[in-house]
């Protein structure tokens, strides 16, 4: 079993198009209508949404490999790339996604060490995250890797308003 993080770039930018709308339908396709589901994949993953987001500085995307297969991926947000204003001592992890046949394989503490990496890298003293209140598998993964809910923040799928949790660790 070989595990390899690789950052993203902007010449892999259907890529991660492809693994967003596949990682992103697995998890949450069965809890919204599918009007919802199709508004916001478009709206979030569409090729000229994804390279300004790729584009950005203040943000980077790392995909993680099993096996030399694209499993996943990981968002980060710095500064005011952040989708809350939490300050500049903080690091949000925008996106944490792995495929479904990939899951249960520790690919996600992966992924949230290299967040917790980059953060220190950047001297930032927490970091946090957006989670749906049902999504109870990431609660519990995000409460045992240190988490803890700090607030909430509405979160639009179409025209549903949807509450996250919002979680944060300090590093410092």
């Amino acid at each position: 079993m070989t595990i390899t993080i690789k950052k993203c770039t902007i010449e892999k930018l259907r890529m991660l198009q492809e693994i967003s709308y596949v990682t992103f339908n697995e998890t949450f396709k069965h809890h919204n209508s599918l009007e919802n589901m199709d508004a916001f994949l478009e709206r979030a993953f569409n090729l000229n949404q994804l390279e300004k987001e790729l584009s950005n500085r203040s943000s980077q995307f790392f995909f993680i490999y099993f096996n030399d297969e694209v499993a996943g991926y990981l968002k980060i947000n710095i500064n005011d790339a952040q989708s809350e204003e939490m300050g500049d001592e903080s690091l949000e992890i925008e996106r944490i996604y792995i495929k479904k046949e990939f899951q249960k394989h520790g690919l996600g503490k992966y992924l949230l060490n290299k967040a917790i990496e980059l953060a220190m890298e950047c001297n930032k003293q927490k970091i946090w995250l957006g989670v749906w209140e049902n999504n109870e598998n990431a609660i519990g993964f995000y409460k045992k890797m240190g988490f803890v809910q700090t607030g909430t923040h509405s979160f639009y799928m179409g025209d549903d308003e949807q509450t996250d949790f919002i979680m944060t660790k300090t590093l410092i």
